[in-house]
């Protein structure tokens, strides 16, 4: 059983484009889209900044919740990120996710 904390992230690409993504190692995720070696969604739209990170304990609910955000329009996933943003601000996380 995982017992890590993951993680459902919202990226803005340059194509501006919002990209949904699960993940137990933020700094290790964050630094594999920065060189282009993330999921070929990001691959093809590269991330030019991290608009929200929400923790979740452990991998089904946060792949539940990726899934149920993967669905939303681009309006929506901008108004939860906001509302992510409140909840969690990005400061609390590491530094390599505010370097997009």
């Amino acid at each position: 059983m995982d017992e890590r904390v993951w993680f459902v992230y919202l990226l803005r690409c340059r194509t501006g484009l919002i990209y949904t993504g699960v993940t137990p190692d933020l700094d290790r995720r964050m630094a594999t889209h920065k060189a282009g070696r993330g999921a070929r969604f990001t691959r093809m739209n590269p991330p030019e900044k991290l608009l929200a990170v929400k923790p979740f304990d452990g991998k089904i609910p946060a792949m539940q919740m990726e899934a149920q955000v993967k669905k939303l329009s681009k309006a929506f996933k901008l108004a939860l990120a906001d509302s992510w943003l409140k909840e969690y601000p990005l400061h609390h996380f590491a530094q390599e996710l505010s370097a997009l």
